[in-house]
């Protein structure tokens, strides 16, 4: 099984093309198909009207989120002009009020195989980044793979795995839709951080999804890491980090959505620290 059906969403101008360009290395990589929509949004309508409200501070609302989409639009094309001309792909632009966004996204992303996204926060990023995400997930039931800022090689993504192994149904079902990546890596580390020690795994922690994952023609191995630092996540990133890995695989909000953006947890942690690319499913 290969990826053959790639979307990627942008919705800010400045880091389409990098977003863009490593959907892109994907597709060829593939063999598939990529779709980019470019995405404006309407921050003043929430999907219905105020009794009152100015149809001018509507209008101009509709106005700005026009002038967005152009502009991420432009710069979707620019980076597909730069792209392999072997690359196939289509796009298309839509405008969304905040309260319509996730109806939008979902369905694009339920035909996809794989959803390619920028990292949501940091300096300069907007609320809306994170719903995308979590819209893509849970209403789409799609796989998401989330690219970091910083600068990465497109080409050599998915060559160094690490997994994020807690027993629980979000990793495994990650692990699944990843399988395309991990039997092409050249190692995979099924990483288990500080496994209970009356769990049904206690005896060999990671063993069983080693097993697996090997007779899937992957080249696993377990690595049992102890908790030396306040957060999953951190362990997770220092470890990747050791490995000189190019992409963590992981379950995502195994806590409710609500639960992780009062408290934290290892989904929003990763989405903010990870320095490689993310691949996540729930």
């Amino acid at each position: 099984m290969a990826y053959k059906s790639l979307l990627t969403i942008c919705a800010d101008a400045e880091r389409a093309p990098q977003t863009f360009a490593a959907a892109a290395s994907l597709a060829l990589a593939q063999d598939a198909h990529l779709e980019a929509l470019a995405l404006g949004i309407d921050r003043t309508q929430l999907g219905y009207s105020y009794i009152g409200a100015s149809a001018v501070i509507l209008q101009a609302s509709q106005e700005r989120a026009e002038d967005d989409v152009k502009a991420v639009e432009a710069a979707v094309r620019k980076a597909a002009a730069a792209a392999s001309p072997s690359l196939r792909w289509s796009s298309d632009s839509a405008l969304a009020m905040i309260g319509g966004m996730s109806n939008l996204i979902a369905m694009r992303a339920r035909f996809a195989d794989l959803v390619v996204l920028a990292q949501p926060y940091g300096a300069g990023h907007s609320d809306e980044e994170e719903t995308i995400i979590e819209s893509a997930m849970f209403e789409g039931q799609a796989p998401v793979l989330v690219l970091p800022d910083g600068p990465f090689d497109a080409e050599k993504i998915g060559k160094r795995i690490v997994i994020g192994w807690n027993q629980g149904r979000e990793a495994m079902i990650a692990i699944r839709h990843a399988l395309p990546f991990l039997r092409a890596a050249d190692q995979v580390w099924i990483t288990v951080v500080d496994p209970p020690q009356h769990g049904a795994e206690r005896s060999d922690p990671g063993g069983a999804l080693c097993q697996m994952l090997v007779r899937h023609g992957v080249k696993a191995e377990v690595s049992v890491l102890a908790r030396t630092m306040p957060r999953t996540s951190d362990v997770l990133n220092r470890h990747a980090s050791d490995m000189n890995a190019d992409m963590v695989v992981m379950g995502a909000y195994g806590h409710s959505r609500f639960r992780e953006a009062i408290l934290g947890g290892s989904t929003r942690n990763m989405l903010e620290t990870a320095k490689v690319p993310v691949f996540m499913a729930h």
